[in-house]
C-alpha cells in the first residue's frame, strides 16, 4: 500500500505536478498566503461561517426551527472530530508517504511533515464541517462546502498530499457526516431543547426577538359597541 500512486506516469501524479506547479510560477508573497490559507485560513474561515449560522438561526423562525438548527450546528464539530478519528487506523494502514518524499520538483511550501498521506485530515475535517452545516442550514452549508473544495485544492497546491489524498478526505467526511447525522441529531436535539427551555442557556439556541405566537386568553374579547359608530357608549357604560 506504501506505494499507492507512486508511479509518475499515474494521472493522480500528473495532476500533483499541474497543481503544483501553479505555485512555482506564482509570486513568493501568493504562496506564503497560500500557506497560511491552506493551514489555517479556511479551517478559521468555516469557524466564523458556523459562528454566523448559528447567530442566524437563533434570531430567526420558530423556537422549534432553533432547536433543530442549532443540533445540526453541534454535529457539524462534532462530525470533524469523529471523522479525524476514524482516518486514524485509515492512514496507518495505507502508510502513503508523502508526495515529496517520493517525487522531486515539487515546491513543498509546508516543511516539517513526517506523517502519512492518505487521506487528507485538513480535507476530512473540513468536509465534515461543510456536510454537517448542510445538514442544519442549506445556504450556510452550502458555503461551507465551497471552502471544503478550496482547502483540498489548497493541499496539492502546497505540495504536501495527492490529489487522492485529498478526495479520500472529502469522501471520509461526508460519510460520517451523513451517516451518523440521524443518530446524532436524535441525540442531541432532546439536549438543545432542554438548554432551550433552561434559564441561563436558553440565549444559546434562540434570541430574545425570537418569542412564540402569543395564545388570545379565554376572556379577551374586545366589548361591543353600542349605540352605533361614534357614539363611544359600551355595555358597561349602559350597566352604569
Amino acid at each position: 500500500m506504501a506505494g499507492l500512486a507512486s508511479d509518475g506516469s499515474n494521472p493522480d501524479v500528473s495532476l500533483l505536478y499541474d497543481i503544483n506547479g501553479l505555485a512555482k510560477a506564482a509570486p513568493p508573497w501568493f504562496d506564503r498566503v497560500m500557506e497560511f490559507v491552506g493551514e489555517y485560513g479556511i479551517i478559521l474561515g468555516m469557524v466564523l461561517v458556523v459562528l454566523w449560522c448559528w447567530w442566524s438561526v437563533r434570531r430567526r423562525g420558530a423556537i422549534a426551527d432553533s432547536v433543530s438548527a442549532v443540533a445540526g450546528l453541534v454535529w457539524a464539530p462534532l462530525a470533524a472530530g469523529v471523522a479525524l478519528l476514524v482516518n486514524i487506523p485509515i492512514r496507518g494502514f495505507v502508510e502513503r508517504p508523502r508526495p515529496f518524499n517520493d517525487h522531486q520538483g515539487l515546491d513543498v511550501l509546508v516543511e516539517g511533515k513526517t506523517d502519512f498521506s492518505f487521506v487528507s485530515d485538513h480535507a476530512t475535517m473540513a468536509m465534515a464541517l461543510g456536510v454537517g452545516l448542510f445538514v442544519a442550514h442549506r445556504k450556510f452549508g452550502l458555503a461551507a462546502i465551497g471552502l471544503a473544495l478550496a482547502e483540498g485544492f489548497a493541499r496539492v497546491y502546497m505540495g504536501v498530499h495527492y490529489p487522492t489524498d485529498v478526495i479520500g478526505g472529502f469522501a471520509l467526511g461526508t460519510a460520517v457526516a451523513l451517516l451518523l447525522a440521524p443518530v446524532a441529531l436524535a441525540l442531541l436535539t432532546p439536549v438543545v431543547s432542554a438548554v432551550a427551555r433552561s434559564g441561563r442557556g436558553a440565549r444559546l439556541v434562540r434570541s430574545r426577538r425570537v418569542t412564540e405566537l402569543r395564545q388570545p386568553e379565554p376572556f379577551d374579547i374586545p366589548e361591543p359597541r353600542l349605540g352605533g359608530p361614534g357614539t363611544g357608549t359600551t355595555q358597561n357604560d349602559l350597566a352604569a
